[in-house]
């Protein structure tokens, strides 16, 4: 038998909180509004702190196969990229 072992630390990209009310109040005013607004509104959340909105528990996935299965996958070693299709059964 052989067994795999990936483990992960998974979060977001960070972003501001600045970035995301530009771009949301972006979306809901028109382009003569948004020229007056946004210098204001930039101004106004200068200090604001970059966050990550979120982050997940650490991941991991234990694949055990027989040891034939694994050499006919070709014997994949750290840092080779392997392909696994999960489905809820």
């Amino acid at each position: 038998m052989v067994q795999l072992t990936l483990i992960e630390n998974v979060s977001t990209e960070p972003i501001s909180q600045k970035q995301m009310i530009i771009e949301n109040v972006s979306k809901k005013l028109d382009s003569e509004t948004k020229e007056q607004v946004l210098p204001l509104l930039e101004a106004i959340l200068q200090a604001q702190p970059t966050v990550n909105i979120k982050t997940y528990q650490q991941t991991q996935i234990i694949i055990t196969m027989p040891k034939s299965r694994y050499v006919n996958m070709g014997r994949p070693q750290v840092g080779n990229t392997i392909e696994i299709d999960l489905k809820k059964i």
